[in-house]
């Protein structure tokens, strides 16, 4: 199995850390006139979390304000939901942004969300209600990313907490940093760096990310476990038992927490809910917010906030709970629920038999994790390749006929086939490309699937699910699958001189699956 040292990837990560933008910490004590207030709270152990308190202006004692509270995003300061706190004061919102354990100026070491990030939560709570004039019935959470992580897990411990707007997080840490049972190294070795330019790992996260990074698979169950400590959707039940109204949103082109994990969570949901997918890459969605700038994300957080605590009739709940934004087109589309977005699916066959050499790169890749997916987002460029030129000692192509009429595929593409190794083990990446008149395909989705343990030259089936898009392709184009076997967003487990057979057995075809929307 080929492994990826972990100096290497660590070393990488150390400058990629530098992404998510090293703030100053602020200082403590108060700021005049603005309602801003810095302050110290002592969360779990007696950990001290520095702070911010944000009120409405002329806020007395006598008035109660329904409360939001704010847990940083990884390697963030402080001050970085300050814009989006002063417009939630505005409104009459008391808002407390907290700096999340092991990062900058608070105490304690990075615990990945574990127990006493979950714990630090409820202790700030505890603090707004007997410092601040909070409403002890109208309490809200929401974050970016790291922050979404740990509101959607303080739902599940903490029945106070009413309604929760997750933005850019996830539900399943093991599906979206590992999916397909392989490790998203970009991913990792960016957020494992970032923690160390801005934090103070604990030995935990440094022996799992070690193991990760390095392909430990003798510490495979340990790491799911991990995982799972830390993924909202082991905690399904008691979230839903405590009811708490909840608001997802994600990027399509999430390269860090892909948005399968949430669009499968928010269908076990039970209680209110709303489920929002737009272009983008990890965090970049809601970026523009962050400065205070007009943002669909937040202004729908905004609103959920507002008909859940203040129980203003905005509409949103007469609204479709499901929204979407195509990559390839403006608006946004409405369904009553995540299956009714795969109600309508088109096939076309992987027919014949193709054999690829792994261990080279052929050229078709998911892009760099936060850039490429961002200029998809603001410049409708995702990666492109030529599809006829492509190298068929390295990769697999398959091409559906050309079609007469635009196909607007929604969801989660599936791809199903037939799979024969030389080796045990083995690593390969399907893409689906938007192929024009030329040849030229654009990326609609990607997903990596690793397999160990199986025996040499005996076939096997393969059911992968591609990460879910909103992509419209023109008429007159045709989509193409290609599968390869090495992409720098991943790392591959195919030992030196390997080949990958790809079949249609007669009693079990190969297929891709692709959901279109109803015209």
């Amino acid at each position: 199995m080929r492994r990826t040292p972990l100096a290497l990837a660590a070393s990488a990560a150390l400058v990629a850390g530098a992404a998510f933008g090293l703030a100053p910490a602020a200082q403590a004590g108060e700021t005049a006139g603005t309602g801003i207030r810095f302050v110290d709270i002592v969360g779990e152990g007696g950990t001290v979390l520095k702070a911010n308190v944000v009120t409405p202006a002329g806020s007395t004692d006598t008035t109660r304000h329904p409360l939001i509270v704010l847990p940083t995003s990884w390697a963030m300061p402080q001050v970085e939901y300050l814009a989006q706190a002063k417009l939630l004061a505005d409104s009459g919102y008391i808002v407390v942004s907290y700096n999340s354990r092991g990062f900058w100026q608070s105490g304690g070491e990075i615990e990945t969300a574990g127990p006493k990030d979950i714990a630090d939560a409820s202790k700030v709570i505890d603090w707004a209600l007997a410092h601040t004039a909070a409403d002890p019935a109208r309490i809200g959470m929401a974050g970016v990313s790291y922050g979404a992580g740990i509101s959607l897990l303080a739902a599940a411990d903490d029945p106070r907490i009413k309604a929760v707007a997750a933005l850019s997080g996830w539900a399943d840490l093991i599906d979206s940093i590992y999916s397909g049972r392989t490790q998203h190294v970009q991913a990792a070795a960016l957020l494992g760096g970032a923690g160390y330019l801005t934090g103070r790992p604990g030995p935990e996260l440094e022996q799992i990310l070690g193991d990760f990074l390095s392909s430990n698979l003798e510490k495979e169950e340990d790491m799911i476990a991990w995982g799972r400590k830390r993924s909202a959707v082991e905690q399904l039940d008691r979230i839903n038992a405590n009811g708490a109204a909840i608001m997802l949103g994600n990027a399509w082109g999430d390269t860090i927490f892909p948005p399968n994990q949430y669009a499968s969570f928010f269908e076990k949901l039970t209680g209110p809910k709303r489920l929002e997918f737009r272009p983008g890459d990890h965090a970049t969605a809601e970026a523009t917010g962050l400065f205070g700038l007009p943002n669909d994300t937040w202004t729908s957080a905004h609103r959920w906030f507002d008909h859940h605590l203040k129980g203003v009739d905005n509409g949103i709940d007469r609204e479709q709970p499901v929204q979407l934004k195509s990559r390839s087109s403006s608006g946004y589309e409405g369904y009553p629920d995540w299956k009714s977005v795969h109600a309508n699916q088109r096939t076309f066959d992987l027919g014949g038999t193709q054999r690829v050499w792994a261990n080279v790169d052929s050229g078709a890749n998911g892009g760099i994790t936060l850039l490429t997916n961002a200029l998809d987002q603001f410049l409708r460029t995702p990666p492109m390749v030529s599809v006829p030129l492509l190298p068929r000692a390295f990769a697999g192509v398959w091409q559906s006929e050309r079609y007469d009429s635009p196909q607007r595929v929604r969801g989660t593409v599936k791809v199903h086939t037939t799979v024969t190794s030389t080796e045990e083990s083995g690593t390969l990446v399907a893409y689906l490309y938007d192929v024009g008149p030329l040849g030229v395909g654009k990326l609609v989705s990607n997903a990596p699937y690793t397999f160990h343990d199986r025996t040499p030259g005996k076939p096997f089936g393969v059911d992968l699910e591609l990460f879910s898009t909103a992509y419209d392709v023109p008429a007159g184009h045709r989509l193409a699958l290609v599968v390869d076997t090495v992409d720098p967003l991943y790392i591959e487990h195919n030992p030196t001189g390997a080949q990958l057979t790809f079949s249609s057995p007669s009693a079990d075809p190969s297929y891709v699956s692709v959901p279109l929307r109803k015209e």
